[in-house]
């Protein structure tokens, strides 16, 4: 991976010149306040704040949000847009291979989120789900770019507004498809309402993965086609 320059280009922009440092402030500036508060601030039911569970799932939440949040919009290329080459650049000029820049950019994508976790393990014991919603939605992001990468202003309406039509319908039409909900019904060890199509009665958990599944899937798909679609290819 150390061969590859759009790999080495995504180190050095985030981490050798530091744009990439604001992410993980904004992680912890934003954690932190809401674990401190949710220990010390009472809410209607303070039975419900106390004890390092409830902490737990209040943090848990919080978690999954910024990560999710911020994972779209590192692939979106939303910090520093100005450093990165284009993929007409990479393409057409350089001649290097889509496979090679999509594993770069996956690769990085999961560099990312690994550190994310990193930095919220003192305020969370990372949990498992967190680094697959990451994927999942961050791949997104991928795609985003790939098919608008000139039009940075279209590509941050589209991840906002696809992060948060899927958190919103999916608690509107089937609460257990939403991830918040999951994670939270999974912590709380709460049976999850079966889901009823085709005449069969699918799990809550069932379906849940699968439709994240097919969800990321998806997402990937596009990204490799609109690599596949871009100059040069």
């Amino acid at each position: 991976m150390s061969e590859n320059p759009v790999w080495r280009e995504s180190m050095e922009i985030y981490f050798a010149e530091g744009h990439g440092f604001a992410v993980y402030f904004y992680l912890l500036i934003i954690l932190a306040p809401v674990e401190f508060l949710s220990l010390y601030i009472p809410s209607l039911d303070a039975q419900m704040w106390s004890g390092s569970a409830s902490l737990f799932k209040v943090t848990a939440v919080t978690t999954l949000v910024l990560v999710v949040y911020f994972s779209l919009r590192v692939a979106n290329q939303e910090f520093a847009p100005w450093r990165f080459k284009s993929l007409k650049t990479w393409l057409r000029d350089e001649g290097l291979p889509a496979a090679m820049i999509r594993r770069a950019q996956l690769g990085f994508l999961c560099v990312h989120i690994g550190l994310s976790l990193l930095l919220c393990g003192p305020l969370l014991v990372t949990f498992l789900l967190l680094p697959g919603y990451a994927l999942i939605y961050g791949v997104w992001g991928l795609a985003t770019l790939a098919l608008w990468e000139r039009r940075l202003e279209n590509r941050q309406v589209f991840i906002r507004c696809l992060f948060t039509a899927l958190v919103i319908l999916s608690a509107l039409f089937y609460l257990p498809l939403n991830p918040i909900a999951f994670l939270l019904a999974t912590l709380s060890r709460q049976e999850l309402a079966p889901l009823a199509l085709f005449g069969i009665q699918w799990s809550g958990t069932f379906s849940h993965l699968s439709f994240h599944i097919l969800l990321g899937a998806a997402g990937y798909s596009v990204y490799r086609w609109a690599l596949r679609r871009a100059p040069g290819f």
